[in-house]
């Protein structure tokens, strides 16, 4: 089964969100970033190189968040996606390589998105991650356009 993960990135008690660009059945849905573990490469090291390809970001991979979620891929190929909460560095700026927009939000602003139906599973999660993430007043993690 194909292992495909995903990036909860949490800064300042906001997540970031990307809007899918392609296929154009998922286009301007949301989800949270990633992509497959490719034969020989940890999950860790497939979401640190997701991100930097689909975002321009480095991030530091945390602990799992959620359980696995066995779902329906292309062609009906099996998929087992993991999510994992990351953290930007570098003060590096994420960028919408290859989505529609990237959006930073809130934990009251999660139920406001039209996530893809596995990410939208993983909502409980990401509001206690976001929870235990603290907001500096008037800051807010910056997007390059």
């Amino acid at each position: 089964m194909q292992v495909v993960v995903g990036a909860a990135v949490v800064a300042d008690g906001r997540l970031l969100a990307a809007q899918r660009a392609e296929p154009a059945d998922m286009r301007g849905r949301w989800e949270l970033p990633g992509g497959s573990v490719e034969p020989g490469e940890t999950e860790r090291d497939a979401l640190v190189r997701e991100m930097r390809e689909e975002l321009g970001l480095p991030v530091a991979v945390g602990e799992r968040l959620g359980p696995d979620m066995p779902v329906e891929g292309r062609r009906g190929m099996a998929l087992l996606l993991r999510f994992y909460r990351c953290t930007p560095l570098d003060g590096v700026q994420a960028q919408a390589l290859e989505h529609l927009a990237l959006r930073w939000v809130g934990p009251d602003e999660l139920d406001d998105l039209d996530w893809l139906p596995s990410d939208r599973a993983l909502l409980p999660e990401l509001r206690a991650a976001l929870a235990d993430s603290a907001v500096a007043p008037g800051e807010e993690p910056a997007l390059e356009p």
